[in-house]
């Protein structure tokens, strides 16, 4: 059996990933992929909560930008995220994975209402559980609404899936010259503006101590593979 090192994680996937190789929207034979992973991650023992963001559909700063109020803006791409969300929950049911999806905002004709006992409660009963709508308020990112749920729901680390296999002094993609890091501290995250998390995600880990570790979730089957401590990523911690 393969040895993990968490056996409670928090998977972050942004929505850029479910769009697969189309320009905009979900494509379903991806999110059956990222379903793939899930299913191979509690295969090897581990209990899963999940969060996705919107982008692939609405991204609120992007609609503030061309001038949209942005508590409007946020709120459509909350609404974005229970959609994704909603994907994701009907493609695991159909593999034969138990999911429940629980939204920060009331919608009880849809979903459950996020909370943290309940939710806790489906994990313990080897559910995945989906977290929708981010935190339910404007002005905050998915980013930190999963360092949110993480904590509230006791996860022993964020999984953060990138386009990239770890953290970087600096874009792989535009500086050749950029150094990797296989550990880096949440406080250097922060002295050296790596964007990788927004700065609020990265202080709740911290405060919480929870390492996040960064990996590629373009590579197929990485997921459970960086779970049990193989293949390139990035962990954050403390120092």
């Amino acid at each position: 059996m393969t040895t993990i090192k968490y056996k409670r994680i928090l998977l972050k996937i942004s929505g850029e990933v479910l769009m697969g190789a189309q320009h905009y929207g979900i494509d379903l034979a991806t999110v059956g992929r990222m379903a793939d992973e899930i299913k191979a991650v509690r295969e090897a023992g581990a209990q899963v909560a999940l969060v996705i963001g919107g982008g692939n559909i609405f991204r609120g700063l992007a609609g503030a930008a061309k001038g949209m109020d942005r508590v409007s803006a946020d709120h459509m791409g909350i609404m974005a995220t229970v959609m994704n969300a909603l994907a994701m929950q009907g493609v695991l049911q159909s593999k034969g994975i138990e999911a429940r999806m629980m939204s920060a905002i009331a919608m009880p004709t849809v979903c459950e209402t996020y909370s943290a006992r309940q939710g806790v409660y489906h994990l313990e009963q080897g559910r995945v559980v989906i977290c929708a709508a981010g935190t339910g308020l404007p002005f905050f990112t998915t980013d930190t609404g999963a360092a949110l749920r993480a904590a509230e729901l006791r996860c022993e680390a964020l999984f953060k899936g990138t386009s990239v296999d770890g953290i970087y002094s600096a874009d792989p993609k535009k500086d050749t010259k950029a150094k990797r890091y296989d550990r880096i501290s949440f406080d250097d995250i922060l002295k050296n503006d790596l964007h990788i998390m927004d700065p609020a995600a990265i202080t709740l880990a911290r405060d919480n101590d929870i390492p996040v570790v960064v990996f590629s979730i373009r590579e197929v089957g990485n997921v459970a593979k960086v779970l049990s401590g193989h293949g390139l990523f990035t962990v954050v911690e403390k120092e």
